[in-house]
């Protein structure tokens, strides 16, 4: 006889579950481990900055918005849910249906009413920490001794208070829904709801909570209306931001009764929780929704419509007022001097004496094309690059101020190929050297940069200061992270520059300064290795007990960590200050929420040739301020703050957030203070703004036929011209200074606007010399408003006058013939000699792949006279009757013999029979068709004699032609 065993139970095995648990607990360690280890590198960052309180604030805010979010919604939830169950009728009756739910439920019926409020109240959390920012603003919020037109209120009510009752109304108003939603679906599944035979019933303990929750949502929207009240002051309208005749007479009492309309339904709600009935507060409700119809839409329209319209200006103009002053307070455009300009078109000898200063310091090196040239002449090794554009600057020199055009020698590791490997890119290539400086308003005789700060090592004005540091660690193109440092007596492995001593290549150097985190103990190798993927860091011997690693080093990336509230200009510079190289970043705080104010979109009014995609993260703005002064140094990156406006309120409050991070004006160096410049993006803005609000009454603003925008690049047609920074007498102006200007055309709509200036706008940029005191005249806008009456042309129609100028086009086509090409340079605007005068460079470089742009020639317009020279000095000499009065700055420069081929235009009376070339006119034409050749392959070799050659050929070859009478 066969016996068979009773089958195995299938129990879970103890083994199997030990294991589970096992690699569920590693794996929640490990995602735990990867999160500390970036929050312990963010702060040891911020640690070595010596900004580890903005890092710790953050945190500390954030933790507490989502503790206080998650409160918020979940413990209403949970006891929303816990009284619907345990008030629950115990005897109901259900139908069949309830009763199949309930059998789904029960089983998850404790978890659930966990779990509901668990999640949402996560949702609720991550919610409430988004908004830590406003709500410490509110908290930390100042009085800015301003009020608005309407309620009286002061500004800063508006700036910090309004947006965080904004959001605590929201989310109130959220809790309060959801709370209602799950009581009546647990009133629902337990029976205290019944729905069936055409009839509600509702027990009365679910009546009471169900009343109490829609009269509480129900206030809550009695003071959101309130609230609105105050948001029609900030939201644009038909012509204005901002509540004009209809708004204020019509809206915003419309509002107001509407909030205490739902405040009394509030009440009923309260009542049908004591007395049971629903009709009365089901009534209210449905007559409040039909009186926000009647009194929200409905009578406003009636009064736009007639009363407004047919008497538009009469009824609006006190607001249209309010507009205007309230947009101008809010862009800092309130101080405008303006003065009305009566442009000379006239030309007489001797016409610019009075303004030899300026045209001193014209600019004729554009930073935005002789890169490549700077490049080819100061690169060394192709592991340095340098910006496109370069920067611009002003240096005194022998005791003058000087216009310069400046760019730091930064690494470029894309060029090291083959030999970019883990050491050579984070050991040994650690950094760039040096800044080169050019004279903007100078040139050398072939047409390139006149440097004053050059060179490896450096050599010149800057470099000869003592202790002078040349050395860039931190930059806009400095490698992603580098391990720096070592123990004093150690053999350096950084590469410092590629020459050296009794004919060595290379000289290297050892990092000595307090740049990054350290990285000497073996943990924080760890952390480093997770944080950059870089298993090297943890073994490589070139890390030691004294290495640092440097990394966030672009000098926009870390003054926005440091000081995130801030929003940054898109140009930082490099300055030579205190004999250490740094990096200059102006920082804005803006705000969309000043009362009246019309909003501007900071992408559109930024974008311009030389920035034409710019990205910001509060794009349509109504408030700006350029708050804050940052600098970054170059050789160890620390960052320093400086509280620029002190009277601005928004960062008055910010530093109540972040406490002793803003040091006051005061600190400033007076050599600091003679590189700080107006900000660009701040002028762009305050353009932008002026176009409209160059007025100042209400009347001018409602006829709107006085706008203005900014004239399009002349090099770029779909692009607006960027402003230019120029030391420059103003009309009116005492000395010449440092400022930057724009001009201005009429605006229009269908984009076919006339090209003819209407205004000129000028900002002092210069703050002085004196540490710790501002200029007086610092930010002063000056706008010159010309005379209708005198036709000048803009920007547009100068360049259409240059190009169809005879000798400007037989210049282009020679040149085209031997495959070059001409670039014109930034045309500029200058208020001289009693009226304006245009200046423009032009460059010619080769259309291969070799580009080095040569300065060849400068046009210049007054009036309706144009000149066409080698130099600027000539070009003012040939328009003002063969003496100027002025000498621009390349007064001594003798061009190279041979560089501009320019025919001299001849007058046409009656029309000539052609004559047949000759022999000796083929000879000609051969010879200078080969120098354009020989002149080509120069340009893209870079033999500078070979092109200087080929030149001397060419210009013989072109005389010859003329003298020939070849030339057409």
């Amino acid at each position: 006889m066969t016996t068979t065993s009773a089958p195995t139970s299938a129990t879970p095995s103890r083994s199997r579950r030990i294991i589970a648990i096992t690699l569920a607990i590693i794996a929640a360690l490990v995602v735990a481990f990867f999160v500390f280890a970036s929050l312990y590198a963010d702060f040891l960052w911020f640690d070595q900055l010596g900004f580890s309180s903005v890092l710790l604030t953050q945190w500390i805010a954030r933790v507490v918005m989502f503790v206080a979010g998650f409160l918020g919604m979940a413990v209403p939830v949970w006891l929303s849910i816990q009284l619907a169950y345990r008030l629950r009728p115990v005897y109901a009756r259900l139908s069949s249906q309830l009763d199949r739910y309930q059998e789904v439920v029960e089983p998850l019926r404790r978890l659930a009413m966990w779990g509901i409020p668990v999640f949402f109240g996560f949702f609720a959390g991550f919610a409430a920490s988004a908004q830590w920012e406003t709500t410490w603003m509110w908290f930390n919020g100042v009085a800015t001794d301003t009020v608005d037109p309407e309620f009286g209120l002061d500004t800063g009510f508006y700036l910090f208070a309004m947006p965080f009752w904004s959001a605590l109304v929201g989310f109130v108003s959220a809790v309060l829904l959801v709370c209602l939603l799950v009581t009546a679906l647990v009133s629902y599944l337990y029976g205290a709801v019944r729905v069936g035979q055409r009839e509600l019933r509702i027990s009365k303990s679910a009546r009471i909570q169900l009343a109490i929750i829609a009269g509480l949502y129900l206030l809550v929207q009695g003071v959101s209306l309130w609230l609105d009240r105050y948001k029609t002051l900030v939201e644009p309208g038909d012509r204005i931001t901002g509540p004009g005749y209809t708004g204020v007479n019509a809206i915003i009492p419309g509002q107001t009764i509407l909030a205490f309309a739902a405040v009394i339904v509030a009440i009923l709600f309260f009542v049908t929780a004591v007395i049971g009935r629903w009709r009365y507060p089901l009534i209210a409700t449905a007559l409040l929704v039909v009186s926000a119809i009647v009194v929200g839409v409905g009578y406003p329209w009636v009064v736009n419509t007639f009363q407004v319209q047919p008497n538009r200006f009469t009824l609006e103009e006190e607001f249209y007022q309010r507009n205007v002053d309230m947009t101008q307070e809010a862009y800092g455009v309130d101080g405008l001097d303006k003065e009305d300009f009566t442009a000379v078109t006239d030309v007489e000898a001797g016409q610019l004496r009075d303004d030899a200063a300026t045209t001193a310091q014209v600019r004729i090196m554009d930073p935005a094309i002789i890169s490549p040239n700077v490049r080819q002449l100061e690169q060394y090794r192709s592991y340095y690059q340098f910006a496109d554009p370069l920067d611009v600057d002003r240096y005194e020199v022998d005791g003058v101020s000087q216009d310069t055009v400046v760019s730091v020698r930064e690494l470029n590791l894309e060029q090291l190929g083959a030999a970019a490997d883990w050491q050579n890119s984070a050991v040994v290539y650690t950094h760039g050297y040096g800044l080169v400086a050019a004279k903007g308003n100078d040139r050398t005789s072939e047409g390139d940069p006149v440097f004053i700060e050059r060179g490896i090592p450096a050599s010149g004005f800057l470099s000869d200061q003592e202790d002078f540091e040349p050395r860039v660690y931190f930059g806009q193109f400095s490698p992603t992270y580098s391990i720096v440092g070592g123990p004093e007596g150690s053999e350096p492995v950084e590469l410092d520059y590629p020459s050296g001593e009794d004919g060595a290549s290379e000289t290297k150097t050892t990092f000595e300064g307090d740049g990054g985190p350290s990285i000497g103990s073996v943990f924080n190798r760890l952390i480093y290795a997770l944080k950059f993927q870089a298993e090297q860091i943890l073994f490589s011997d070139y890390v030691n007990e004294d290495s640092q690693i440097l990394y966030d080093r672009d000098p926009r990336d870390r003054v926005q960590k440091v000081a995130p509230y801030l929003t940054l200009d898109s140009d930082p510079y490099p300055s030579v200050v205190d004999g250490r190289i740094v990096w200059i970043v102006d920082g804005y705080t803006l705000s969309a929420n000043y009362p009246y104010s019309s909003t501007v979109s900071l992408d559109a009014a930024i974008s311009d040739s030389s920035n034409p995609a710019p990205r910001f993260a509060l794009d349509d703005i109504n408030y700006i301020r350029n708050s804050v002064k940052a600098t970054v140094d170059a050789y160890d990156g620390s960052v320093t703050l400086y509280a620029w406006d002190e009277e601005d309120p928004v960062l008055q409050t910010w530093q109540k957030v972040y406490p002793s991070t803003v040091k006051p004006i005061t600190e400033m160096s007076g050599d600091l203070m003679a590189h700080v410049r107006y900000p660009t993006d701040l002028f762009k803005v305050q353009r932008t703004v002026l176009g409209t609000y160059h007025v100042d009454d209400a009347r001018s603003f409602y006829q709107s036929d006085n706008r203005w925008q900014t004239p399009n690049d002349p090099q770029a047609d779909t692009q607006l011209q960027p402003p230019y920074y120029l030391t420059m007498q103003m009309p009116g102006q005492e000395n010449p200074t440092y400022s930057m200007f724009t001009s201005f055309i009429p605006s229009s709509t269908t984009g076919n606007a006339r090209n003819v200036l209407m205004g000129y706008l000028a900002v002092d940029s210069n703050a002085g010399s004196e540490a710790g005191v501002k200029n007086e005249g610092y930010g002063k806008l000056r706008m010159l408003v010309l005379d209708a009456d005198t036709t000048v042309p803009g920007p547009g129609q100068v360049q259409n006058t240059f190009d169809a100028e005879p000798s400007v086009s037989s210049f282009v086509n020679i040149l085209q013939q031997g495959q070059s090409e001409v670039l014109n340079g930034n045309l500029l605007t200058l208020p001289v000699g009693g009226g304006l005068l245009y200046v423009q460079p032009v460059f010619v470089q080769s259309s291969g792949a070799t580009k080095l742009p040569k300065l060849q020639k400068v046009l210049v317009a007054f009036g309706d006279e144009v000149a066409f020279e080698d130099t600027l000095n000539e070009a003012l000499d040939v328009i003002f009757g063969g003496d100027s009065g002025a000498d621009a700055g390349d007064g001594g420069v003798t061009p190279t013999p041979g560089a501009t081929p320019t025919p001299e235009p001849t007058e046409t009376a009656e029309p000539e029979e052609p004559t047949e070339p000759t022999d000796e006119y083929q000879a000609a034409l051969q010879d200078a068709q080969q120098a354009m050749l020989d002149r080509d392959t120069a340009l893209k070799s870079g033999d500078l004699t070979a092109f200087a050659e080929a030149d001397e050929r060419l210009t013989a070859a072109v005389e010859r032609l003329i003298e020939l009478g070849a030339t057409q």
